[in-house]
């Protein structure tokens, strides 16, 4: 090895050591942390008194688990993240489609289309809680309107039913827009050549999309897909500002529970073994999807 090049990696080192340290302190000593207390018995008192919890196995989890507060929370989370992530992906490319063709007035929509992302997620909350409002709201005002006054009692977020749903099409309208975004950017970089090539050979625009397109942003596709599965699996602010996990638990996924656990009925202990499952979990659903698709290439 030539000087050059050693003074080359020790300069590369450096310019990764503070990334590297950060990652260490604020991420994975933390949650190193949170597996050893999910293994104690951990409470608010202990932090107060300082003195060390006491371990218990595997007890904080069994507690969960027949309690069937897990199993309820870990559903809860799986079918809003699928409903979410498939719903956004579908109409973030219709979306991404039609900014992406020769219409008029796509750049302003583009240029537009960002409002809801960058809104703060508690706002958003905010926003679909007023538009939820049993009593005022602008859904129940505009679903009297074209029901003819008929239907009256429409509480999307206090019935146990509907109240998943309601969250559900906030998260959608706040995340939405970066999807279309990201897959408008894969659109573009589609080989134009390819696309006459196959109008020429008699492909339909349904064969161009499945057999060209697809295929050309498959990269894409997976990293949009990847970021909205981990920004569902950790979405606590919806929840928490529009039902705090009701009513009747219906919205409790998670990230309620695991809140609940730890700063609600004060055992830290039971709040990091909901934590250590929430992470296995989201871990487990990256690596399934990322192992699906790890093949799907243009041919």
């Amino acid at each position: 090895m030539t000087a050059r090049e050693r003074n080359d990696r020790i300069f590369a080192g450096a310019l990764l050591l503070p990334s590297v340290l950060i990652t260490v302190i604020f991420i994975l000593v933390p949650v190193a942390d949170s597996v050893v207390k999910s293994f104690l018995d951990f409470k608010v008192k202990n932090i107060i008194s300082g003195t060390p919890g006491s371990w218990n196995n595997f007890e904080n989890y069994i507690k969960l688990f027949n309690s069937g507060r897990l199993g309820m929370a870990v559903s809860h989370t799986l079918a809003f993240v699928a409903a979410v992530v498939i719903a956004q992906f579908v109409l973030g490319m219709v979306l991404a489609l039609i900014l992406n063709s020769d219409i008029r007035f796509t750049r302003f929509v583009r240029s537009i289309m960002m409002a809801p992302w960058v809104v703060p997620t508690i706002i958003s909350g905010l926003i679909w809680m007023w538009m939820y409002q049993p009593q005022y709201g602008l859904l129940k005002y505009l679903v009297g309107i074209f029901s003819g006054g008929k239907m009256s009692d429409f509480a999307i977020l206090n019935n146990p039913d509907t109240a998943l749903l309601g969250i559900t099409v906030a998260a959608l309208w706040k995340q939405i827009p970066l999807t279309t975004l990201l897959l408008v950017s894969g659109l573009t970089n589609v080989s134009t050549d390819l696309l006459e090539a196959a109008t020429i050979d008699g492909a339909n625009g349904v064969k161009r999309f499945a057999y060209i397109t697809i295929p050309s942003i498959m990269s894409v596709i997976k990293i949009t897909v990847s970021m909205a599965i981990i920004e569902n699996f950790k979405q606590f602010p919806l929840f928490w500002t529009m039902t705090g996990g009701g009513p009747d638990n219906a919205t409790t996924t998670l990230a309620i529970l695991s809140y609940r656990e730890a700063f609600v009925s004060n055992n830290l202990g039971s709040g990091a073994a909901v934590t250590t499952v929430w992470m296995l979990l989201m871990i487990v659903v990256v690596f399934v999807y990322n192992r699906v698709f790890k093949d799907v290439e243009m041919n």
